[in-house]
């Protein structure tokens, strides 16, 4: 299938992500036709984590500093208890985030993944799931929650749990293939006053 071809989604991650909510939804976006990548704060290598013990390193594709919303058209955040904890510690994650919600790109989060949204702000008035229990802190952060397998609200796709990934998968892969190709980098240009006062 190519729903996704042409489509980059940046995979944001840190040691201690829930291997299957990065691999699984990986293979979903690849099998579709995306390209991903998969980013995270320190180069090298970044280390899974499966159900009660460490999982496999994977190889960190671009480092959080030199991530930018504009060079992807999706972001996913896979779960994990470390991994978002982590991940919030650098502001460069929740800026990264914002960025995409604020370019009305869409995004995925799954258990422990929606953390983010609350650090980037995101989060209030939306309606989310996540994993039971961080629902007080998305609740807290403004967000109406719900306990179901997929949540999809503006652009947001949130899930509970590994259970839940044929669901969030489906789900992340139709809200993905609605969002506009990125046809290259941004340019900025620079007018003059002059220039300014005719627009």
């Amino acid at each position: 299938m190519d729903t996704l071809k042409g489509k980059r989604v940046a995979i944001l991650v840190a040691d201690g992500f829930e291997q299957v909510e990065m691999t699984e939804p990986r293979k979903a976006l690849v099998a579709e036709g995306a390209t991903t990548t998969l980013i995270a704060p320190r180069p090298g290598k970044v280390k899974g984590w499966k159900h009660t013990e460490w999982g496999d390193a994977f190889d960190v594709e671009r480092v959080l500093a030199d991530a930018r919303e504009p060079d992807f058209d999706a972001l996913l955040l896979p779960g994990g208890v470390m991994n978002p904890d982590k991940l919030r510690l650098e502001p460069e994650a929740a800026a990264l985030v914002r960025s995409f919600s604020d370019a009305g790109k869409p995004i995925a989060a799954i258990c422990h993944g929606p953390w983010l949204l609350i650090d980037a702000g995101v989060a209030r008035g939306k309606t989310l799931t996540s994993w039971p229990s961080i629902r007080i802190d998305l609740s807290n952060a403004g967000a109406r929650v719900e306990d179901a397998e997929v949540v999809v609200d503006r652009g947001l796709v949130t899930s509970r749990k590994p259970d839940d990934l044929p669901a969030f998968n489906r789900s992340m892969v139709e809200a993905f293939a609605m969002a506009p190709e990125v046809r290259g980098p941004r340019r900025v240009i620079d007018l003059s006053p002059e220039e300014e006062r005719l627009l």
